[in-house]
């Protein structure tokens, strides 16, 4: 009986101590729920503007972006789960020029969270027009001819308002505002963040002025057209493959080819998740090569860097 009495005991003990157990590990869990649930979720749409908040934020904040890379912002559609992550975000950072997957998914996320803080990076930016063949420009004056456009109307307008660095200084003063306004507590850390991230920019912008010096007026090729604020700000001239987010057709082809050959062009510019074939059909017509780019990666400087590189071989 007193052998019986102790296993009880003893038992009861064991459950006392693996209840304790299992309300610390509670707690533990509860604590890092809590915590996790302190930490600021900031939504982007393309994988730059991902650099552009945590240039500012540090680690105050976890970003989570739409569009990963690879992907083009043209085609993309965000997954269920993508957008159930923004469900307690209080911030999302829209490029706002009109690229498809903003169009597509922006009052889904209204819907999802509607506490949530929209910022439009491209308020302050004039909008251009998305380049016109030589051949279709009489054309594209007469339709375009008598119409007003503003931000919200974006048919014919290039949405690629991050390939220039006097762009993107707009963009992150408009992504500093957000966060000041989601996180007031750390205004002064963003403040200081941001002013010397504008200072990387402005130094970025002097980098690229003189690799492309001497550079003024020349043409380059390239097959999604990505890079027209790029070039209206640095003087160049954007040639596209692409017409109207379709391949070329014959005519148009030959017309690319005569166009390359007459200003001596000799490298045809591409993008990750872009057909190369026309690109490299020309590329074969005129002798020469094609080199690929990317707008969307996400170190923005040392990419720019690099492009501004590549642009200098390629112009002509």
């Amino acid at each position: 009986m007193n052998k019986i009495t102790t296993l009880i005991i003893t038992f009861l003990l064991m459950g006392v101590v693996l209840t304790a157990g299992c309300v610390d590990e509670q707690s533990s869990s509860d604590a890092t729920s809590n915590s996790d649930s302190d930490t600021i979720i900031v939504g982007v749409s393309i994988v730059p503007q991902q650099q552009f908040v945590e240039k500012i934020a540090g680690d105050n904040v976890e970003v989570v972006v739409m569009v990963p890379p690879g992907a083009s912002p043209h085609s993309y559609e965000p997954t269920p789960s993508q957008l159930t992550a923004l469900s307690d975000a209080k911030m999302y950072a829209m490029v706002g020029s009109g690229i498809t997957v903003e169009d597509t998914m922006i009052g889904k996320l209204e819907d999802l969270n509607s506490d949530m803080l929209i910022v439009d990076c491209s308020e302050g930016i004039t909008l251009v027009e998305m380049v016109a063949h030589s051949h279709d420009e009489e054309e594209h004056d007469h339709e375009a001819e008598g119409e007003e456009h503003d931000h919200e109307e974006e048919e014919g307008l290039d949405p690629h308002i991050w390939t220039s660095p006097d762009n993107v200084e707009i963009m992150v003063e408009n992504i500093y505002q957000g966060l000041v306004e989601v996180d007031p507590d750390n205004q002064e850390t963003y403040l200081a963040n941001k002013n010397a991230y504008l200072a990387e920019l402005a130094e970025l912008d002097e980098q690229i002025q003189t690799t492309l010096e001497g550079k003024e007026g020349t043409s380059f090729m390239v097959y999604h057209p990505a890079w027209g604020y790029f070039a209206k700000h640095y003087g160049i001239t954007q040639v596209p493959v692409e017409i109207e987010g379709k391949e070329p057709s014959v005519q148009d082809m030959q017309n690319l080819i005569d166009e390359a050959k007459e200003k001596g062009i000799k490298v045809i510019f591409v993008q990750s998740g872009f057909s190369t074939v026309s690109a490299e059909a020309i590329a074969s017509e005129i002798d020469g090569e094609v080199v690929e780019l990317d707008p969307l990666a996400k170190d923005y400087i040392d990419n720019l860097s690099k492009v501004a590189e590549a642009f200098k071989e390629g112009l002509a």
